[in-house]
């Protein structure tokens, strides 16, 4: 029944998500710019983007696109300059996922244990994921037409992330989450 609500919620988000897709680009773009006139951005921005940006440069390298100088917010490839910024690391995946998980294991009669790993599954799961996405956007501005890398960044990253939700719920419930009552029975 948990799990039926769980797919039911993610799949209302996706068919919201579409819909009201331009006006989250729109929102996202507004929401960016009065985070940035509080500076609530600024730690973000200094600790963990350039971390962010040197995994996204090593996987790219990896998969044999040549950047020609990194920075500590970006890199350039192709002559141009990728700037990496605080609202490209994935906060909205990681809403997504805190969504999911308080209804998904709200009220839940599973083990601590298996709780606890279906969260750190969840956590790592969309910080690659994330990282993914990003190294996506890179290859596609290297190797498709610029329209392409529009479409992806503003659009289609999110169905990315919603695919990857999807999944890990299917695995978790499947493979990962233990009731308590079935492991007490297996105890008996």
């Amino acid at each position: 029944m948990r799990e039926k609500r769980t797919f039911k919620i993610i799949f209302a988000l996706f068919a919201i998500f579409l819909a009201i897709l331009p006006f989250i680009v729109a929102f996202n773009e507004s929401l960016t710019h009065l985070v940035e006139k509080f500076q609530l951005y600024l730690w973000v921005q200094r600790k963990i983007v350039p971390v962010e940006v040197s995994m996204v440069s090593l996987l790219v390298q990896n998969l044999g696109v040549a950047l020609t100088a990194s920075y500590q917010h970006g890199f350039v490839v192709n002559g141009a300059f990728l700037e990496m910024t605080w609202n490209c690391l994935g906060w909205q995946s990681l809403l997504l996922l805190m969504i999911t998980l308080a209804v998904g294991l709200s009220g839940a009669k599973y083990t601590t244990s298996s709780i606890i790993e279906t969260i750190g599954i969840g956590l790592l799961g969309t910080f690659m994921v994330n990282l993914i996405r990003l190294t996506l956007i890179v290859l596609i501005f290297v190797y498709f037409r610029p329209i392409y890398f529009y479409v992806y960044h503003n659009y289609l990253a999110a169905i990315f992330t919603l695919a990857w939700l999807i999944f890990f719920w299917w695995f978790s419930y499947r493979y990962v989450l233990i009731g308590k009552k079935k492991l007490e029975k297996n105890a008996n």
